[in-house]
C-alpha cells in the first residue's frame, strides 16, 4: 500500500511516515496542499491522509482540487484533524472522503485506522 500524508506540521508528517513504514506501508509526505496535489499526480498513492487545517490551501480546498483532477479523483482521502471532529466527519464523508482520523493518533495504529477507513 502507498499512502501520501499531506500536513503542514512537520512532526505529524514524520510520525505518520515512520508509523506507516513500520507497518510495511510505503509513505511519502507533502507540507502543503499544492505540493500534495503534485505528488499525488506523480506518485499515484493508494490513499491520502489530508490535514483539514493548513495555511494557503486548507484540506477541503485540497480535497476539492484532488477530486477535480482526473489523475487523482479516485484516490481515497482520509482527513486528519486536531479539532473536535463532531460534524466535520459527516461533512467530509458527505463530500466523498473515505474517513476521518483525529490527532493525536498512535503511529502504531495508523495503518490499521487507514485500512478500517478504506474497508480493507
Amino acid at each position: 500500500m502507498k499512502v501520501l500524508v499531506i500536513d503542514d506540521e512537520q512532526d505529524i508528517r514524520l510520525i505518520a511516515q515512520m508509523g506507516l513504514r513500520t507497518a510495511g506501508v510505503d509513505a511519502q509526505v507533502a507540507a502543503s496542499g499544492p505540493d500534495g496535489i503534485r505528488l499525488a499526480r506523480d506518485w499515484r498513492p493508494d490513499a491520502i491522509l489530508l490535514d483539514v487545517m493548513m495555511p494557503e490551501m486548507d484540506g477541503y480546498a485540497t480535497f476539492a482540487a484532488l477530486r477535480e483532477d482526473g489523475d487523482t479523483a479516485s484516490i481515497p482521502v482520509i482527513f486528519l484533524t486536531a479539532k473536535n471532529s463532531n460534524g466535520l466527519d459527516a461533512q467530509a464523508q458527505s463530500e466523498g472522503a473515505a474517513g476521518f482520523i483525529n490527532k493525536p493518533f498512535s503511529p502504531r495504529d495508523l495503518a490499521s485506522q487507514i485500512r478500517t477507513a478504506l474497508g480493507l
